[in-house]
């Protein structure tokens, strides 16, 4: 007997045909002697639907009103979801966040998990009941719904996971595993068997969608077994563990994108010291995460430039409110591209074998692909290139790592 947790996204739920799918893998796992607990998301496109009814009643909206109304898709699935069960003679009951309790801090709209006070659905687990529960959501200080912000529901099955002491948690999803890129790009891409924690944290901060970075470092942090698996086939999906020896036979495990970025250069800045900590502090305030920052002195060192890149989404909002505090920055000019991508080639072997960066540089390079900004972390090296050549990229370094080859 094993205690899982089955997380499954939207599309794993998106109509009431897929919901009784869901409910009938549910049942094979109880059947198989498991204690179960299911996290579920919202139907495909519901919360994109609430947002957008937020939005359009008042965009200056109470986030705490947000979050009452963002939540109800979880609240619908997990009724449905269990109904389908209990239809098949399976005892389940939904929980909501608030009734668990799921505690959160007070940041409404992407709140984190504090606590989860988890006994009373470990002794319904123990009692053969399948626990049906809400993702996304908790409770706040102020007793009020709150939510994890997108992709929670990951972030929530992982938190319940550690809290239950499961043996593993697996993530349904559309696709049947983490591949070594995204096979919509390159058709060539090899499904991992497994993969480290590390390099699916980087994986998932270097733009790919298969798991959300919070819910990586939080199974991490607490051991959680992962699995990421196929709502709709039952073939073997990918692991996610503990950095084992045999992941240093391959140079690479994964290049990942991200085509939504955009890059900002502050020109002319004082050099001196608190500068920078200004201009982050500004686009911390708006909640703005920022990722790869490079800074440049001038020749007569005196003045320096700032490049760093950001999500598309968050330009308009940072080239706004750093062009108000002009004077008071005293840079000479903001110049900034929303047509930027980031490509990253990640491998815990980077650590032991070298050439990975030459190599990466000299594909780029025979491409006639420009690299305007480059980083560098133990397992990573990421780089900014122009977005139309975003797919160019990933094909070319996907083959000159021989990806497709198992290692």
């Amino acid at each position: 007997m094993a205690r899982i947790v089955q997380k499954f996204g939207g599309t794993s739920v998106g109509d009431l045909d897929r919901i009784r799918n869901v409910a009938q893998r549910v049942k094979s796992c109880v059947e198989a002697g498991d204690e179960v607990a299911v996290v579920v998301s919202a139907m495909a496109g519901t919360t994109n639907q609430l947002v957008e009814w937020a939005k359009q009643v008042g965009p200056m909206h109470d986030a705490r009103e947000y979050d009452a109304i963002v939540s109800t898709g979880e609240q619908v699935t997990v009724g449905l979801l269990s109904i389908a069960l209990q239809n098949i003679g399976v005892d389940a009951r939904s929980w909501l966040g608030w009734q668990i309790p799921l505690r959160t801090d007070e940041v409404h709209g992407a709140a984190r998990i504090e606590e989860i006070q988890a006994d009373e659905i470990i002794k319904r687990l123990e009692q053969g009941q399948v626990a049906v529960v809400a993702g996304f959501q908790g409770i706040a200080p102020d007793g009020r719904i709150s939510t994890l912000g997108r992709g929670g529901s990951d972030t929530s099955a992982v938190a319940l996971a550690a809290a239950i002491q499961a043996d593993r948690c697996d993530i349904y999803t559309d696709v049947d595993g983490v591949y070594t890129t995204d096979p919509r790009i390159m058709p060539k891409a090899r499904k991992l068997d497994s993969i480290t924690f590390e390099e699916m944290l980087e994986m998932a901060s270097a733009g790919a969608k298969v798991l959300q970075t919070r819910s990586v470092a939080m199974a991490m942090r607490h051991h959680v077994n992962l699995q990421v698996r196929s709502s709709f086939t039952d073939a073997p999906g990918t692991l996610v563990q503990n950095e084992e020896k045999q992941m240093e036979k391959q140079k690479v495990s994964g290049i990942a994108y991200s085509a939504e970025e955009a890059k900002i250069t502050v020109v002319g800045l004082p050099d001196k010291p608190g500068i920078a900590a200004k201009i982050f502090g500004v686009l911390a305030d708006l909640h703005i995460n920022v990722d790869m920052i490079v800074q440049s002195a001038s020749a007569d060192l005196q003045k320096t430039d700032i490049t760093f890149s950001l999500a598309r989404i968050d330009l308009e909002k940072a080239v706004s409110d750093l062009t108000n505090l002009k004077d008071e920055l005293a840079f000479e000019r903001l110049v900034h591209d929303n047509n930027i991508a980031k490509i990253s080639v990640i491998g815990t072997a980077m650590r032991t074998q070298s050439g990975i960066a030459k190599r990466m540089f000299e594909v780029l390079s025979e491409k006639q692909i420009n690299m305007q900004v480059i980083s560098t972390s133990e397992i990573k090296i990421s780089v900014l290139i122009q977005a139309d050549y975003t797919e160019l990229a990933v094909r070319s370094l996907h083959d000159a790592f021989e990806l497709d080859k198992i290692g």
